[in-house]
């Protein structure tokens, strides 16, 4: 997609496949997608209404709009594996394991939160739950997310690390380096570029030689498919062909996908680099949760009805966790002094 305003043009696709695999989900996995997906909306929504309260500080990223990569990736994974993202985390803390009530919490700057209060929106850490952080500098996590690959080919285990990171971080030159070390000593590390098409504010088609980012490991013979970000079917088909690949011992694998956020880049962004008619065109026609929405009814084992109480259940679940995170007390002064490495 090429915006009016982006200045780019866009190339013409060279896709190996034309017609990507989609996960055969049965009906109980369609409605955990589908909670999961909007646990994750609505959670994000009431992070912006919080963050215009005045209730949240500092910068706030959200994933509305690329809920499915997310929620489609960690459904692949079991216990022992780890995931490790940038500073847009709040939707992979949730799939995760983290509670929606630890992770507002941690918004608001209150001890009840994931990291104590101490890590805000963009430092959350939950390594019980296999969530090794969200990372305000760009493209840092993916020289920490190719370590903790190390760590599980060092241990001996068939678990592997996966490590998100955006377009805009696709070009930072820690990237090529962790590439290399990880095909060198072929560690068990799948590279999501989350390919939202304008990093902070600039197209890809600007910013980037090569647009189709999947294959920027071609170099370092790594194998890599572009895969659509915005159904989570075919985000989880693609990430089981990339973990049996890591967990059979051949070494990373890329996976791009191409998703779309509906918000600016954070909070303080009014997103004008691209036109309003762009944005709802993805909401009416490519919308993650409207796609599962309809392939339920489709199959006809819920009803409208029954969807409707999914969100009003989770929109519960969303209340309740903001209050909680009001009330939960702010950390003690002697919090300065713990978790502290040196």
């Amino acid at each position: 997609m090429t915006s009016k305003k982006s200045g780019g043009k866009a190339q013409p696709s060279r896709r190996r496949n034309s017609k990507p695999a989609l996960y055969d989900a049965t009906d109980a996995e369609l409605k955990e997608f589908y909670e999961q997906m909007l646990l994750i909306r609505r959670f994000e929504e009431k992070s912006g209404q919080m963050y215009g309260m005045g209730l949240i500080g500092g910068f706030c990223h959200l994933y509305i709009g690329q809920e499915a990569v997310a929620v489609g990736v960690q459904s692949a994974l079991k216990d022992g594996d780890k995931v490790i993202t940038s500073y847009r985390a709040h939707g992979h803390m949730l799939v995760a394991g983290s509670t929606a009530k630890s992770v507002l919490a941690e918004l608001t700057g209150r001890i009840g939160g994931c990291s104590k209060g101490k890590g805000g929106s963009m430092h959350m850490f939950d390594p019980k739950n296999g969530f090794y952080g969200g990372h305000g500098i760009v493209g840092a996590q993916v020289s920490l997310g190719t370590g903790l690959g190390f760590a599980n080919k060092y241990r001996k285990t068939d678990n592997v690390s996966v490590t998100y990171f955006g377009d805009g971080a696709a070009n930072q030159g820690q990237v090529y380096e962790s590439f290399n070390m990880a095909e060198l000593w072929k560690l068990p590390v799948i590279f999501i570029i989350e390919n939202n098409q304008y990093a902070m504010g600039t197209s890809v088609l600007r910013s980037s030689s090569e647009v189709e980012l999947y294959k920027r490991g071609e170099s370092f013979k790594i194998p890599g498919e572009q895969v659509d970000g915005m159904n989570v079917l075919a985000v989880r088909a693609a990430m089981d062909k990339a973990v049996e690949h890591c967990r059979s011992g051949k070494g990373p694998y890329i996976l791009e996908m191409k998703t779309y956020r509906y918000r600016g880049h954070s909070m303080s962004d009014p997103a004008k680099y691209r036109t309003k008619e762009e944005v709802q065109k993805m909401k009416s026609e490519r919308d993650c949760i409207d796609q599962i929405k309809e392939l339920i009814l489709d199959r006809g084992f819920m009803s409208e009805d029954d969807l409707k109480a999914i969100d009003k259940a989770v929109k519960a679940e969303v209340a309740e966790a903001a209050t909680f995170a009001q009330e939960s007390p702010e950390p003690p002064m002697s919090e300065l002094y713990t978790d502290v490495l040196a």
